[in-house]
């Protein structure tokens, strides 16, 4: 937006959120009929998330830019997920744990390992976005 001219920053922003709106509708659409053609069937959608903090709280210009980025994909997928009628559950990766034991009813480290565990059936590395996506995932079926 830094280039554009006087009065069109507003009108290019337009543009570009509807255009990125609308590509993540499509994608997860494309997503959903691949599944079904697979044969399975998706309930829910289930994000995890670095923060939920309303970007113009944040002072710094180069982070503020960073969450109001943040915010954009997120509430794109959030409306792409409603526009394909499942619900969305959209977690902190930062409290994840604590929100699991809380709703699950079993402690962080005992999901912890649940999750570890589950990666061994994947093979190869089992990462920490892959593990907070599992998570976020049995949550979200737990609803």
């Amino acid at each position: 937006m830094r280039d554009a001219r006087p009065g069109q920053a507003a009108r290019l922003e337009r543009y570009l959120r509807r255009l990125i709106e609308r590509v993540t509708r499509r994608s997860l659409s494309a997503l959903l009929n691949e599944y079904r053609r697979q044969g399975r069937r998706v309930r829910r959608v289930a994000l995890v998330v670095g923060s939920l903090i309303d970007p113009a709280r944040i002072g710094n210009d180069h982070i503020r830019a960073h969450a109001l980025e943040g915010q954009l994909f997120r509430t794109a997928l959030e409306g792409a997920a409603r526009a394909a009628r499942l619900p969305c559950t959209t977690l902190v990766e930062r409290s994840l744990y604590e929100t699991a034991s809380s709703r699950l009813k079993r402690s962080p480290g005992t999901l912890k390992r649940a999750v570890t565990d589950l990666g061994g059936a994947v093979g190869g590395p089992w990462r920490a976005d892959e593990k907070a996506a599992t998570l976020a995932a049995w949550l979200a079926l737990r609803v």
